[in-house]
């Protein structure tokens, strides 16, 4: 049986800057099974709670795709607020041989 590698995307909303120190917050890190259905929960929620949208799709493609990660910073009035960071990540990766060597003893 051969198991496929399959990307999927971690999207974080990780909160910065000094407003952080007064409303303490976890990061949340949620997953994706394609990047244009993270991109667009991304879009969803900004737009919702309203803030400008700085994210799309080419934008955030391009970042994956150059530099391995996407990220964008979001402020008011200067301070930062939070940061919304995209990563692909690899879901069941090829495992050759799992790591074992050949019987020594032969067959």
């Amino acid at each position: 049986m051969r198991s496929q590698a399959l990307t999927i995307y971690e999207v974080t909303v990780l909160p910065i800057g000094s407003l952080n120190t007064v409303r303490q917050r976890e990061p949340t890190v949620v997953f994706f099974s394609n990047l244009r259905k993270a991109v667009d929960a991304i879009m969803g929620e900004l737009a919702l709670n309203g803030w400008p949208a700085k994210v799309n799709y080419t934008a955030v493609y391009r970042g994956v795709k150059e530099r391995g990660f996407y990220s964008c910073d979001f402020d008011v009035a200067g301070a930062r607020v939070f940061r919304v960071k995209v990563l692909p990540k690899l879901l069941n990766p090829p495992l050759p041989r799992l790591g074992m060597d050949e019987h020594p003893g032969g067959k």
